[in-house]
């Protein structure tokens, strides 16, 4: 018949129009293969996880390595933006007409007589770090503190006043402040009291978090360098959470962490992180381990960027032989980071049962027309 005869043409050519065999990517040989070899632009290093120490440790020190450590100023420095409250003390005869006496003046003067105060207007700070005393005229006032602008105020009145004293309050801190914003309940300037309070402190002060915290980053901006600290860090570890400075800024991100499962898995999505930490035994069974129909136990591969001694981004490549039992104990040891890549490698052994299917997809087409035939001639 003429059907039979077409057959072999038929499978010819469907055998032809496949590239290769249907396949979700490499297998493990295959990716230690292309490993060995490089490309010259993306060197990658090969880990192959067969001991503790293999198994990467979570380098939690980075962040404080690139945020500058920078003792922090007295929380009473005057800078540009702030406001001064400026009260004059005077005795005798004033030089400052329409003062009131009080005894505010008295204690100030050791409890001197006939002594008149007179409060100044709000000075604010200009942008040169000067204000403007009258009688005394322009005083650079900034990176000075409250007292040393007492004295420097009392300082330019000698002469013109009969012993002046004064008393200066700071009304309006800008520069003993901080900028807090994102996913906090009370965004706008912080003011620290204290000098002390740390970067978790800040966000506690401007009214704590809004979400969840395993899904937020501290993006810290000191000095035109940008730091992101996972929130959830500076918990776990508290050598992270270092003392704000003034002229900080805070923006609370909501970035999930997770991580793409690829290759032969049970299934190939991403996957968000249920927790802060997840290891790589949590991320396999999460993945729905390997597929069974397809999948090599032998061949887990965790792709990740890394950084080396010098501070080099470099691509590294974890190899895992789950068919060993020591890698149910080190994958528990082994911590996921954001954005890692899991990828299951497929079975060299499928590659013949996958010929069949594909061989007998070509066949059953034809094998139903030639059954359809041979019952119209009968």
């Amino acid at each position: 018949m003429q059907i039979k005869r077409l057959a072999p043409v038929i499978l010819l050519v469907g055998l032809q129009g496949c590239a290769s065999l249907p396949t979700s990517g490499p297998t493990g040989k295959q990716i230690e293969k292309a490993l060995r070899a490089p490309e010259p632009t993306l060197p990658i290093t090969l880990v192959k996880v067969a001991g503790i120490a293999d198994v990467p440790v979570p380098d939690a020190g980075a962040p404080t390595a690139i945020l500058p450590s920078l003792t922090p100023p007295p929380t009473d420095m005057v800078g540009p933006g702030d406001v001064l409250e400026i009260s004059i003390y005077e005795a005798g005869v004033t030089l400052f007409a329409g003062g009131s006496g009080g005894g505010e003046g008295l204690a100030l003067l050791g409890g001197t007589p006939g002594v008149q105060v007179q409060k100044l207007p709000p000075s604010r700070v200009d942008d040169n770090g000067d204000i403007v005393i009258p009688y005394a005229g322009k005083l650079r006032v900034i990176g000075r503190t409250v007292g040393e602008v007492e004295a420097q105020i009392q300082r330019s009145l000698r002469g013109l006043s009969q012993n002046p004293k004064v008393l200066v309050t700071l009304t309006e801190s800008i520069t003993n402040s901080v900028i807090v914003s994102g996913e906090v309940n009370r965004p706008g300037r912080l003011v620290l009291q204290t000098n002390r309070e740390t970067l978790s402190d800040v966000v506690a002060l401007a009214g704590g978090y809004r979400g969840n915290a395993r899904d937020l980053t501290l993006r810290v901006v000191r000095q035109n360098r940008n730091v992101d600290i996972r929130f959830n860090d500076l918990v776990d570890n508290p050598l992270l959470d270092v003392p704000a400075y003034p002229g900080d800024r805070f923006m609370l991100i909501s970035s999930p962490q997770s991580y793409s499962v690829l290759g032969a898995p049970g299934q190939v999505q991403q996957m968000a992180f249920p927790r802060s930490t997840v290891s790589l035994a949590e991320a396999i069974a999460s993945a729905g381990g390997v597929n069974s129909g397809s999948g090599d136990p032998a061949a887990v591969f965790l792709f990740r960027y890394t950084f080396d001694k010098d501070g080099k981004e470099i691509p590294v490549v974890y190899h895992v032989n789950m068919m060993k039992p020591s890698s149910y104990f080190l994958t528990q040891r082994f911590r996921m980071n954001d954005k890692d890549v899991l990828y299951f490698g497929n079975a060299a052994a499928n590659q013949p049962s996958k010929l069949l299917n594909l061989v007998s997809q070509l066949f059953t087409p034809l094998v139903t027309v030639t059954a359809a035939v041979q019952t119209l001639q009968n």
